[in-house]
């Protein structure tokens, strides 16, 4: 496999890779100045049309516009082995799951999303694609997320919430109403700080 993007959220992938014993090829990033990491050579052109790839960057938006506009790969899903995946619920190509995450019964995981360390996501959830959940992110059940929103680190999300897209949720935020499109949330409880 490649991973695309040869920085921080890069490492991790790599020994996710490593950890499901996945021969990785090459990382593949823009910065000519970057030549190796972790032991592995860092291209700087586009992978073999049909190879396997993930994308290990952090940025919402970025992730998707490479995923567009590079639909001939063939994304992997990554799993930790310690993490648990309920036999009901639904993953997306592109998506990873980081250790120690929890996602139950009926949860629909979309692509190309983040689910970050010990991130727990509780029946019936719904992730639209490119959505990151920050490390230690819990979300009740039944609650829905919009595409391209990223849940900051430590926020908790109540029962049957509706986050819409492109939203961010701040470090800690407790969220307690429905958040429209577009919005920053933050505090205890959560509240629009920026539309």
């Amino acid at each position: 496999m490649y991973i695309i993007g040869a920085s921080g959220h890069g490492k991790v992938i790599a020994e996710l890779a490593e950890d499901n014993q996945i021969v990785i090829e090459a990382f593949v990033d823009a910065d000519i100045n970057k030549k190796k990491l972790m032991g592995y050579e860092i291209i700087h052109e586009n992978p073999p049309k049909f190879a396997s790839i993930i994308i290990a960057i952090g940025n919402n938006q970025i992730r998707k516009k490479i995923a567009e506009e590079n639909s001939q790969f063939d994304y992997l899903i990554l799993q930790h082995p310690r993490s648990e995946i309920s036999k009901r619920a639904g993953v997306g190509e592109g998506t990873v799951i980081m250790a120690g995450v929890t996602i139950n019964a009926d949860a629909t995981i979309g692509k190309h999303c983040i689910i970050n360390t010990n991130a727990s996501v509780d029946h019936d959830c719904i992730l639209a694609d490119y959505v990151h959940l920050s490390p230690n992110v819990a979300l009740a059940g039944n609650v829905s997320i919009g595409e391209a929103s990223h849940i900051g680190i430590g926020a908790c999300v109540i029962q049957g919430i509706k986050i819409g897209a492109n939203c961010i949720v701040g470090a800690g935020t407790v969220v307690i109403r429905d958040i429209p499109d577009g919005v920053t949330v933050v505090g205890n409880p959560g509240r629009i700080i920026q539309q």
